[in-house]
């Protein structure tokens, strides 16, 4: 029997609390349907016995306080809700009893930005995480010994795994079955829920907005200067010459500052201007092409395709749908 410890934080999104409880579950359900034994032993814990959620519109009632948990083998982080660092704040008693258990054997898994609270620990220095797309930028900042798997859905290191954005937390749950179970178990659950089971990116949902975060005001005006002319061809030598500082010192102030190189942030710029493009307009592949800078077909499909994991057909066929006309 496994058991797991679905952790009720404040300022928790609800649904990340009950979809876990609700898999395993209806995983124990699957099991026995096939003659074998439920294998998880699903509790809610907190740090209190009722715990309030959206403003108190919610009321979530733990099976177990902390103190009471002698042993358990894997602990699932909820996403959080709101300010982050008021959510760790609020869940700090909660860090001591995360480290006690995963250092006598616990698994721990974040769900979203669930990766906040278990990156409180420390025990995910030196490893890396995954998160919100939204949010990784914050998530640097208040935890710059961690590395962040841009884009990734499901991370795992030594016994720590954590999940990509909002609903991408369903991936790393079914993974979790099939670790704990067999394939056949995780694909009847991925039907059941119907959830993709083998996404493993979430670059086509990912909107790049330009990390402005920090206080080097040269390479914020290099920055608003890309924004404001992706559609023209920009070099480095332009840049660093138009702020009159040395390519090499731009070129590291840069990617100290916004975590991408200069050349990777234009090349950010310029596709999100063509996913916007794709979603809104009737414009061709060859017209979005030249509308955002490029002149090259073939690097221009092929960045679009890095940054987004889809073509740039592919993209717009997910993306946009002609509007019906008006009655």
């Amino acid at each position: 029997m496994k058991n797991v410890s679905v952790l009720v934080p404040e300022l928790a999104v609800m649904e990340a609390i009950a979809d876990p409880r609700y898999l395993f579950t209806a995983t124990n359900q699957f099991l026995q349907a096939a003659g074998k034994p439920p294998l998880f032993e699903v509790q809610l814990v907190g740090l209190s016995r009722e715990v309030r959620l959206d403003g108190g519109l919610y009321s979530v009632h733990v099976d177990k306080l902390l103190h009471e948990v002698q042993k358990t083998d894997l602990i699932v982080i909820p996403a959080l809700f709101g300010d982050m660092k008021l959510a760790v704040e609020k869940n700090r008693d909660a860090i001591p009893w995360i480290t006690s258990h995963h250092n006598r054997g616990a698994e721990v898994a974040s769900l979203c930005v669930g990766a906040f609270l278990l990156a409180s620990t420390g025990l995910l220095d030196g490893k890396q995480c995954s998160t919100h797309w939204a949010f990784a930028n914050e998530f640097r900042s208040m935890f710059p010994e961690v590395q962040v798997a841009d884009g990734s859905i499901i991370t795992e290191q030594q016994g720590l795994y954590s999940s990509g954005g909002a609903n991408s937390y369903w991936n790393l749950l079914l993974y979790l079955v099939e670790k704990y179970t067999d394939r056949d178990t995780a694909i009847l659950a991925s039907k059941y829920f119907a959830i993709d089971i083998d996404r493993d990116s979430q670059a086509p949902f990912m909107m790049f907005n330009g990390q402005k975060g920090h206080n080097d005001e040269d390479v914020k005006r290099a920055q608003q200067f890309i924004e404001d002319n992706y559609q023209e061809k920009i070099t480095v030598d332009q840049l660093s010459d138009m702020l009159a500082v040395s390519r090499r010192s731009f070129e590291r102030r840069f990617k100290k500052a916004t975590n991408n190189t200069i050349s990777e942030y234009i090349q950010r710029i310029k596709i999100e201007a063509a996913k916007r493009s794709f979603e809104m307009s009737r414009k061709n592949i060859t017209e979005v092409m030249f509308d955002v800078g490029y002149t090259d077909n073939k690097a221009f499909r092929s960045v679009f395709k890095k940054i987004t994991g889809l073509t740039p057909l592919e993209y717009r066929n997910k993306y946009y749908k002609e509007q019906m006309p008006a009655l």
